[in-house]
């Protein structure tokens, strides 16, 4: 089993093969997996993860200056930051953790009944503990944030992160600017396992991402001294119009700052991108998973691997022209015939089509990159069963045919 401090390999190569995010995100979530450090919720893949240490981890936020001068510090939900909040609270703080996926506001503030003992106040630190005590806080709570712990997938030692690939950290960071409830120095802290802090590749960054101020491991408190500004605010021309639509609070938001005079409009409103995008967004569906458990004649039962070639060139080995597309986040009821079904609607059937439903992912081989891009371009975006999918190249192109797939397990 892996100890505490043991780290992943760099994933972090020469910037022409520098990793992916959601490469990392896999990297990492499978070692979890595999070493025995991952704890319930499982699997954790897709999830902010929880993992062994993550109570020892999370004491180090004690030792922290900036968080015994805290008053109000807003923490995420997640089950690794669970002992964050209960020692938030024993402390005597002002608990502000942000509602599921937004859908209701923006923070709920914790509030413990009168005179809770250490057990009420580790009950209250729990997801259910938080939906029985809490209230809503509003846009006009006015409140101040002085310390902000966040969950990761990954993060370097340089401050940069990466979350489970929903944007949901990010958004609620730039709400709390617009809201004014934080300034550019206040600390950003992040909880995870050694294995978890990683070379991350400067490129991969967008100017959207949130950085951490302080790393807390099982083994280590790391001050990053991240210079890297932090989000300035709601980047409205990255904001969809589905976005909008499920994040009721961002509506508010926008009306007053529409008010205020500040360009509002929304990425599918620019008319740039509407331009670039029309062919791709055009002919976009999205598409239900069949909910039957039972798999249909050429799909794969749900998390076996199945691996599907052109019968009229059966055999890739030996091409020097292929191109592997990863596609992630399929939802577990999805089956390999509606994945393929999609493909042969986008008229982008790959050669060969690497099914692996229990890491929530396939693998696209193409002949032509050509295919390969539009493959990219049309899937992106697409929501498949109710999730969206994650479309992007392998990490390399060095045509190794299914060595080259099975490098990403």
């Amino acid at each position: 089993m892996a100890g505490p401090g043991r780290r992943l390999p760099a994933l972090a190569g020469p910037p022409s093969e520098a990793a992916s995010k959601w490469e990392i995100r896999e990297k990492v979530w499978e070692h979890l997996e595999a070493s025995g450090l991952a704890e319930f919720p499982r699997p954790v893949h897709g999830r902010i993860p929880n993992f062994k240490g993550a109570s020892h981890a999370a004491t180090r936020l004690l030792g922290l200056q900036e968080f015994q001068a805290a008053r109000t510090v807003k923490i995420n939900p997640d089950a690794p930051q669970r002992n964050a909040r209960f020692l938030t609270l024993e402390a005597r703080k002002t608990l502000l953790v942000p509602t599921p996926r937004l859908r209701t506001g923006l923070f709920n503030r914790i509030v413990p009944p009168p005179g809770a003992t250490k057990e009420v106040l580790r009950k209250c630190a729990t997801s259910q503990g938080v939906k029985e005590y809490s209230v809503p806080v509003g846009l006009d709570g006015k409140a101040q944030v002085d310390l902000v712990v966040v969950g990761s997938v990954a993060v370097s030692e340089k401050g940069w992160r990466i979350g489970k690939g929903e944007g949901y950290a990010d958004m609620e960071y730039a709400m709390m600017v617009s809201m004014g409830a934080v300034q550019e120095d206040t600390p950003i802290v992040t909880i995870v396992h050694d294995c978890q802090v990683l070379d991350i590749a400067e490129e991969l960054l967008d100017d959207h991402d949130l950085t951490v101020d302080y790393i807390l491991t099982p083994t280590r408190t790391i001050q990053t001294n991240c210079k890297r500004p932090k989000p300035q605010g709601i980047m409205w021309h990255k904001v969809s119009s589905e976005m909008l639509g499920k994040i009721p609070i961002l509506k508010t938001l926008r009306s007053r700052e529409k008010q205020a005079g500040k360009d509002v409009t929304l990425q599918d409103e620019h008319p740039a991108l509407a331009n670039t995008n029309r062919a791709a967004l055009s002919n976009k569906k999205v598409m239900p998973a069949n909910t039957q458990p039972r798999a249909a004649p050429g799909s794969a039962p749900v998390g076996q691997s199945r691996v599907e070639s052109d019968p009229v060139n059966p055999r890739l080995e030996g091409s020097d022209t292929i191109t592997t597309v990863y596609v992630g986040n399929l939802p577990a009821s999805l089956r390999v015939s509606e994945l393929k079904s999609a493909l042969r609607e986008f008229q982008v059937t790959p050669v060969r089509l690497n099914w692996q439903g229990a890491q929530h992912r396939a693998f696209l081989e193409y002949r032509d990159k050509g295919t390969a891009d539009r493959a990219l371009s049309s899937l992106q975006g697409l929501s498949l069963g109710g999730s969206t999918l994650r479309v992007e190249l392998a990490k390399s192109q060095r045509n190794k045919g299914q060595g080259e797939i099975n490098s990403h397990k």
